[in-house]
């Protein structure tokens, strides 16, 4: 067999892939901070000719990825050479000239404000509006071509900022996947905290929560097509997320509460499990958006035809009522 290219190996299971040590200069960014500081992938490939032209690409983009974050921590030394050792996680604000950025970092834009109480609010608002900003263009990215597809650059082509700012505010791409996940479940809590459901009638409360529902997952397919993908990894990149687990626990609590005042009122029967008709109404409205295409191959049946969308919604909602009725 040929010598293998430098960082390039052939693991245990025969796959090809490379193994590179981080910079020692980079050890103090962010994203390499604590994390090991050698860098292992695989490329999937079994046949040796295509898993090293896989592997050179691969290799190719992580010296990108290490000369962005050069460029994004010595910018940051330029203007603050003794603080670099106290860079957290969460980025503060730093004021950057044109051509202090210029001599660190080319012709890249300016940093973007840190975020810091004691600043302007202006500046902390610009902050803001830029992870805001990443967050959205990255939701579309990764519900696109999933965390494997996705590319910083792209998610950095869609923003008014740079790569190297993506890794400041986010840490990693699987961080700022995770982020985005977090996003996502949050919107659709949000428009449930939203329907002030307690100062309406219980069974018109849980009308509206089965409507909003169906709702939501029609306006945002890309909730259900991130859903997807973070299954197909086996949940990984959320599992044992403590603020994702707290925030979905209000779905449950409020299915919980509606249940208990039905029954309260005698006009919902008893011993519902509220986990299973949360499930009931989610799968419903989640798989006429995430089978839709296999759906319509299959039975050549549109199931977004705009003439049948209404009587779905309304089929979800009276099988949910009928069902929690005694």
């Amino acid at each position: 067999m040929a010598k293998l290219p430098r960082n390039v190996r052939i693991g245990r299971n025969g796959r090809v892939g490379i193994l590179k040590k981080v910079p020692r200069d980079l050890w103090e960014h962010p994203q390499y901070r604590d994390r090991s500081k050698v860098i292992e992938r695989s490329t999937g490939a079994v046949n040796v000719t295509e898993g090293v032209k896989i592997a050179c690409a691969m290799l190719q983009d992580l010296e990108q990825e290490f000369a962005s974050a050069r460029a994004e921590l010595y910018a940051i030394e330029a203007l603050h050479p003794h603080e670099e050792e106290a860079l957290p996680d969460e980025p503060h604000e730093v004021e950057i000239s044109p051509a202090d950025l210029s001599a660190a970092e080319g012709s890249k834009p300016p940093l973007p404000a840190p975020v810091d109480d004691s600043r302007p609010a202006p500046r902390r608002r610009e902050a803001e509006a830029t992870r805001r900003d990443i967050l959205d263009a990255a939701m579309e990215e990764f519900a696109a071509k999933g965390l494997s597809g996705a590319r910083v650059d792209a998610i950095a082509a869609r923003t008014r900022t740079t790569k190297p700012m993506i890794y400041y505010h986010f840490g990693s791409k699987e961080k700022l996947y995770a982020a985005v996940m977090e996003e996502a479940y949050g919107g659709v809590r949000t428009k449930e905290q939203g329907l002030h459901l307690d100062a309406l009638p219980t069974e018109e409360a849980m009308r509206r929560l089965v409507e909003v529902t169906f709702d939501h997952h029609a306006e945002h397919p890309e909730y259900v097509r991130l859903v997807t993908v973070e299954n197909i990894e086996m949940g990984r990149h959320i599992t044992g997320r403590k603020s994702l687990i707290e925030r979905n626990a209000i779905a449950i609590e409020t299915v919980q509460d509606l249940l208990r005042r039905g029954e309260a009122e005698g006009i919902f029967r008893t011993g519902i499990n509220p986990w299973h008709l949360h499930f009931l109404i989610s799968s419903f409205c989640f798989m006429r958006v995430s089978n839709r295409y296999s759906w319509r191959a299959v039975f050549d049946m549109d199931l977004w035809d705009e003439e049948d969308v209404p009587a779905q919604r309304e089929m979800i909602v009276e099988a949910i009522l009928r069902y929690v009725k005694p």
